[in-house]
């Protein structure tokens, strides 16, 4: 058989660990495997008749090709946030422009089966989270053999408690807000911390309890910003060395407003966040008057090698996916629940949110964690 492996969306550490470990299995059971370059890009943009697009979209992989793949981040494979459903005309290859009909975005679906048949490629390994993994279903409903593998730092994919990825930007995390206190500390002054995280606040929430941090501010609830500030104020004031740490995630909203956003939605309709530690620090200045120091984490969250947790969960989740594959079976997801590893349907990531459960890990009144009755939840509490 010939299989193929890709991954989409934003790296993560742990990527390549996986990616490695399915190549292993595959090439160990005799059979040969593609990496697919730039995710479900490289399907859109690879032209069959064109022997040079078939070369820069697909990379022939052996034991030798992943070698040391497994000692870096991020992915080998390149990445990319196509959604070949919803291509806008900008994105379309040139070689398809004459199948266009009009300006709305165009469902290249057909083309990319048409590229799946032509190259002899018989089952599919999707790495991503849930636009990936959505994509992923839509090929599994055509009849493409597919297993996926849930990754994403903000550990949100639904059918899962665990995503590769997640453990590695709360270590990176946890440390620059160690490094930062020492500069706080030095100017005496309240320091806000933006992190990733558009819906679920589970990143910022393992952060900020692992951290100490004064305050973390969350998606799943809308804050006040004279209730923060005068709380910020409260902390500095409290702490010997006149200081204080504020966590916030990217998707975190003031009381009555929305999300930050900027720039022109992608392909799954998602525009980027970012912006509101700054808007914060600015409201605890101008409510408090003290000085404020401000950092968004961003994409220092994500680069790098993975920690240790990352590298055995992908390798795992590589070995399960392997195995699921040579049997043959489709349109399931590798999983953690409850500590063990398992497998579900793709499907089960449309079911639902995954949300951090307020009521028994946050205080919306203090803005902190407040880790009660955790017994019978998932190491990293969901």
């Amino acid at each position: 058989m010939r299989f193929a492996i890709l991954t989409g969306g934003g790296d993560v550490p742990g990527l390549n660990p996986c990616i490695q470990t399915v190549v292993h299995r595959v090439c160990d059971a005799g059979h040969t495997i593609v990496g697919v370059r730039r995710g479900w890009g490289g399907l859109l943009h690879l032209n069959p008749d064109d022997p040079a697009s078939v070369e820069a979209n697909l990379l022939p992989l052996d034991r030798d090709v992943v070698r040391a793949i497994d000692r870096s981040g991020g992915t080998f494979l390149h990445t990319s946030r196509t959604n070949p459903a919803r291509v806008k005309a900008k994105d379309t290859p040139s070689f398809l422009a004459t199948q266009r009909r009009g300006d709305d975005p165009q469902d290249f679906t057909s083309h990319v089966l048409r590229v799946l048949e032509s190259q002899g490629i018989q089952l599919l390994v999707t790495i991503g989270g849930d636009d990936t993994l959505s994509y992923s279903l839509r090929l599994h409903e055509e009849g493409i053999p597919v297993v996926a593998i849930p990754k994403t730092m903000d550990n949100d994919v639904y059918g899962t408690d665990y995503c590769i990825g997640f453990s590695t930007a709360v270590t990176r995390s946890v440390d620059a807000l160690d490094n930062l206190r020492s500069t706080a500390g030095s100017h005496e002054r309240i320091a806000v911390i933006e992190l990733f995280g558009r819906y679920s606040g589970e990143t910022a929430l393992v952060t900020g309890y692992l951290a100490s941090a004064d305050r973390v501010v969350i998606p799943e609830v809308p804050f006040d910003d004279v209730i923060l500030a005068e709380l910020a104020a409260s902390d500095k004031r409290r702490n010997p060395s006149g200081y204080a740490m504020i966590v916030i995630s990217e998707g975190a909203k003031l009381a009555g407003g929305e999300m930050v956003v900027r720039g022109v939605a992608d392909a799954y309709g998602h525009r980027k966040l970012g912006g509101i530690g700054e808007i914060t620090g600015e409201l605890i200045k101008k409510h408090t008057g003290l000085d404020v120091l401000t950092q968004t984490l961003s994409y220092i969250m994500r680069s790098g090698p993975p920690d240790t947790l990352d590298r055995m969960v992908a390798r795992i989740y590589g070995e399960m996916a392997s195995e699921l594959a040579l049997a043959g079976v489709s349109g399931e997801m590798v999983a953690l629940r409850n500590g063990v590893y398992v497998h579900v349907p793709i499907s089960v990531t449309g079911e639902g949110k995954r949300h951090v459960a307020v009521d028994k890990l946050y205080d919306p009144a203090a803005y902190r964690p407040r880790i009660r009755g955790v017994e019978g939840l998932p190491m990293f509490l969901d």
